[in-house]
């Protein structure tokens, strides 16, 4: 059964092809993705990669874990499900209790201190 791994601290620069060709030194890699920012489309510098077995994803840990690669340090270990996370409502005002954009004030914004 494939096993999922975590690969963070990885150079900004890596692609996917670098991630599956360096973790292939440790048995078969089923697939291999740098995460990227969706707003930027840049690297977030972490990834997964997905061995074939067990055994295979054991001695990737071994083999990457605390080593350096391209410059920097990595950090290789089984990767955890994702957490459910709350869903934001961004139209709700934030979720906040004074409702909307204007912070409940009301009137003309300034307190209430001018006279006409």
């Amino acid at each position: 059964m494939a096993k999922k791994l975590y690969v963070g601290g990885l150079p900004y620069s890596t692609s996917d092809t670098e991630l599956k060709d360096a973790f292939a030194q440790c048995g078969a890699v089923e697939s291999a993705v740098i995460i990227m920012d969706k707003m930027s489309g840049r690297s977030k510098g972490f990834g997964f990669v997905e061995m074939s077995s067990d055994e295979d994803a054991q001695k990737a840990i071994e083999m990457w874990n605390g080593k350096d690669f391209g410059g920097r340090s990595l950090t290789v270990n089984e990767a955890r499900p994702m957490e459910d996370r709350p869903r934001r409502d961004f139209r709700s005002g934030g979720g906040n209790d004074r409702g909307g954009y204007g912070g409940g004030r009301g009137g003309s914004g300034d307190g209430g201190s001018r006279s006409w």
